[in-house]
């Protein structure tokens, strides 16, 4: 079997990684923590973890804002010899390490790009169950109301002041629910989180692969020859 090597890795190769095998070809704007992963050698993606869309992740588990992140992109190569859920596995512990306060770890799987979560539940995620929420569709565009927090201010998330700003089509758009998995660090805090998960949810035929941002494609050399530990 190929050596597998996960090490943090740069902006350039995060970037490669997430344009070719990421579902999303978008990279998210805020500062990330970026683990690249090598198979003998050879760039085969990245691991990104940061502070996701929530400006408010940390606060349902009554946590300090530093204290969690969100797992926002696998990015990783199709035909690799070692499994999405032990790179993510020795991503976490990576991740610990840079930043020993962190205290948990949010990730979605999307269900309306056929992801169920199976790879947080091969490596003991607890599982909280489905959320919605409205996205906006403004000049044909399907966006996060964050997004459109960040570019228009307070009026990006209100229907009649997008109308008469900037598109007056814009309309509301129920999504398909995203499944929100946490991954605890804090022993403690893991035994009083297990008392509110929920059964993990089960594969049905209409669920696609157990491969969340994965794109045909394949790896290929590390676009920079430069690692460096990034600073948030």
């Amino acid at each position: 079997m190929a050596a597998l090597k996960l090490d943090f890795c740069s902006h350039e190769a995060t970037c490669h990684a997430v344009i070719r095998w990421h579902y999303s070809r978008t990279m998210p704007a805020a500062k990330m923590v970026r683990v690249g992963v090598w198979e003998d050698g050879r760039f085969v993606g990245d691991i990104l973890y940061g502070c996701g869309a929530n400006r408010h992740l940390s606060r349902p588990f009554g946590l300090e804002p530093t204290e969690a992140c969100e797992l926002v992109r696998v990015a990783l190569a199709p035909g690799r010899e070692h499994p999405t859920s032990k790179c993510v596995a020795i991503s976490l512990k990576l991740l610990k390490r840079q930043s020993p306060g962190l205290r948990l770890v949010v990730s979605y799987a999307d269900t309306k790009e056929g992801h169920l979560g199976t790879i947080y539940q091969a490596t003991n995620w607890l599982f909280l169950g489905g959320s919605t929420q409205p996205y906006l569709k403004v000049r044909g565009k399907i966006e996060h109301p964050r997004s459109l927090y960040d570019r228009y201010g307070r009026g990006g998330q209100q229907i009649g002041w997008l109308r008469e700003h900037v598109d007056p089509r814009a309309e509301r758009v129920a999504m398909k629910p995203k499944l929100k998995y946490i991954y605890v660090f804090d022993p403690e805090l893991r035994r009083r989180l297990a008392a509110i998960a929920k059964p993990y949810p089960k594969r049905v035929e209409s669920i696609g692969s157990d491969a969340p941002g994965v794109q045909p494609g394949e790896g290929g050399a590390t676009p920079t020859s430069t690692l460096h530990t990034p600073h948030g």
